[in-house]
């Protein structure tokens, strides 16, 4: 267990060094190679893995931070991917049935049971209808609740698709400048050693400035990626809101249509009978 660190470190750092260490990461999963690798690394000073066991605990510390929030900067990053590919999926396709079906009246047969946000709109207005009556001089009085409570429904799926951007945000701003306070640790470190050791020979000095600038490099590597994705997660989540407020805006004219039909049927005193729909552009 208390290997656990090294080997983050130890992949994280092969990584970070290239295509040619990273072939040896399979050969690094074998407790015994890794051991190995660890004591090899010990005196090979400029290795990526050498330069962060020799560094101090200080600087490892920013080190493995570091490689964390990488890490978690691609977890979240593909994970929002993948969920916002599906939630825009189950929306078009929610859009389209509603669009094509053009009453709310018989949504209750293809909507209460089915989950997503189009659901849960259209399940609102319907609560909304029932629970008002069907009174003409309620009409106003419920597209205004219903909207008020689709607007709600909108705001929180946009919300719960925020999620988990902010962390990219922070590690893309932020991690440069920890990453920077690491090799300002290890460059102190540096000078103190030459100030000891009474030599400015290079060959000296340069692991320690080496391992404090390895602190740096890491800290954009987290930061670089971190500051795309979230571009790219800030446009698609914009589109998103965009198709939710297209598929409130279906439910709301569905649900007015169905008023101005009852109440027209009410004062003809007929059974409200629908037109034919024509599909209108569905969201994208």
């Amino acid at each position: 267990m208390k290997n656990i660190p090294l080997i983050a470190a130890a992949c994280g750092l092969i990584a970070v060094s290239g295509p040619a260490s990273a072939l040896d990461l399979a050969a690094l999963l074998n407790p015994d190679t890794f051991m190995n690798a660890l004591e090899q690394a010990g005196h090979d000073e400029m290795s990526p893995l050498g330069m962060f066991m020799a560094a101090d605990w200080v600087v490892k510390t920013v080190m493995l931070l570091l490689l964390f929030a990488s890490a978690s900067v691609w977890v979240i990053f593909l994970a929002k991917i993948m969920i916002l590919r599906w939630e825009r999926g189950v929306l078009r396709r929610r859009y389209r049935q509603l669009d094509k079906l053009g009453t709310l009246v018989a949504a209750p047969e293809k909507f209460t049971k089915k989950n997503g946000v189009v659901s849960r709109m259209v399940q609102a207005a319907l609560r909304e209808r029932a629970s008002s009556g069907e009174g003409v001089q309620m009409k106003a009085g419920i597209k205004e609740r219903a909207g008020s409570e689709i607007a709600r429904i909108e705001a929180g799926a946009a919300r719960r698709m925020s999620l988990g951007a902010g962390v990219l945000a922070n590690v893309g701003s932020t991690a440069p400048f920890v990453g920077l306070f690491g090799t300002v640790w290890g460059i102190m470190n540096s000078f103190i050693s030459i100030s000891e050791s009474n030599t400015t020979n290079l060959a000296i000095v340069a692991p320690g400035i080496a391992e404090a600038l390895l602190a740096t490099a890491i800290g954009l590597v987290a930061a670089i990626p971190a500051v795309i994705f979230y571009n790219i997660l800030a446009r698609s989540i914009g589109g998103y809101k965009v198709m939710l407020a297209d598929a409130g805006a279906l439910v709301e004219r569905t649900l007015s249509r169905d008023l101005d039909v009852a109440a027209l049927a009410d004062n003809a005193g007929t059974t409200p009978r629908r037109l034919a729909s024509v599909p209108t552009q569905a969201a994208e």
